[in-house]
């Protein structure tokens, strides 16, 4: 299904004309001079040349080292939206580069975006979380967004951002709760994921439950996905038409099964069924997810002894062409074969 995508084109009323810039290192001083400059235009024109120069890495590491971020920083506040606009493209783009990456995230510039997470203009909100995006994909990055404080506000956005952005937010979300929960599950976020867990989006479904996969590689978020009933909505993405989805879910299914409490919840909402389906679909994404959630279901009697009118299905498995199918396929057997 088509949505909406917020443009990034200018008003039709504002001048696109780029600076212009000399040739060779002195380029980025006098771009840096330009930022400053109190005229509104000179500022336009200097971030758009700004744009296509931090394209190039080696650009990005000269303007960190010029001191462009303090600009940056500056205009960020600016009450012109092109301004606005055009400084957090230039901070999306820099986040392309590993070295854009490192300098922002030395730089502080975290903090000083958080301010337009209420931006009343769409494509300067998306362009901060795509930059926050970027920045927690690295494990100092996720650590800087948490230190931050930004979860709480993220969880709170995610009830109210446009699509678009609300991808954004769960890809940031992913990586920094793989980190730490416990900030994520006080802003309530096992709630506000199980609402998406039926959006109409494909992509949205599927990250929401990726979250949910993350939160639940923690002891106290394993928790409070049983607690918070998450598990049946789960075992229902598991006949979503979407492969992405379904593995998703599985994947989240499969931690929260390492409870008694996440066991007894998913037999209790009948959850071999479907998990047998995935595992007999030889081209599944969420296969192995299955397998691994139907082992620890095995450990339960009564999933056992369900499970033991199914073990052709699993021994087809150890013929799979993935040597992680079989493994897993291997270890599911061994533990419906266990007798006491």
């Amino acid at each position: 299904m088509a949505q909406p995508r917020i443009s990034a084109c200018p008003p039709p009323d504002t001048d696109p004309t780029k600076a212009a810039l000399a040739f060779g290192r002195r380029a980025l001083p006098k771009l840096n001079e330009e930022l400053q400059s109190p005229e509104l235009l000179t500022q336009q024109r200097a971030l758009m040349a700004l744009c296509d120069l931090v394209h190039d890495p080696e650009k990005v590491y000269q303007a960190i080292a010029l001191g462009f971020l303090d600009s940056l920083k500056t205009l960020l506040e600016h009450q012109d939206q092109i301004v606005r606009q055009k400084a957090t493209e230039v901070l999306s783009i820099m986040t392309s580069h590993t070295i854009g990456r490192e300098g922002l995230i030395r730089g502080g510039i975290i903090s000083a975006l958080a301010g337009l997470l209420d931006d009343p203009v769409d494509i300067c909100r998306r362009n901060t979380h795509q930059t926050f995006d970027m920045l927690a994909k690295l494990p100092q990055g996720a650590g800087a967004v948490l230190r931050a404080g930004l979860i709480p506000s993220l969880v709170l956005k995610l009830k109210t951002e446009l699509d678009e952005i609300q991808e954004l937010i769960l890809d940031t979300l992913s990586n920094c709760l793989r980190v730490e929960v416990s900030e994520a599950l006080e802003a309530g976020v096992i709630s506000v994921l199980k609402e998406k867990l039926s959006h109409p989006s494909t992509a949205i479904r599927s990250k929401a439950a990726w979250v949910l996969l993350e939160i639940s590689s923690h002891a106290e978020g394993k928790i409070a996905v049983c607690n918070e009933e998450v598990i049946p909505v789960l075992l229902g993405l598991l006949e979503d038409t979407q492969p992405e989805v379904q593995a998703s879910s599985a994947g989240a299914l499969m931690f929260a099964l390492v409870t008694p409490q996440g066991r007894s919840s998913a037999m209790g909402a009948e959850a071999i069924p479907p998990l047998l389906t995935l595992v007999a679909e030889e081209t599944s994404k969420a296969r192995l997810n299955a397998i691994k959630s139907l082992t620890l279901l095995a450990e339960l009697p009564e999933g056992r002894q369900t499970l033991l009118d199914h073990r052709d299905t699993f021994v087809r498995c150890l013929d799979d062409p993935s040597e992680a199918v079989q493994r897993a396929a291997d270890v599911a057997i061994t533990v419906i074969d266990w007798k006491p």
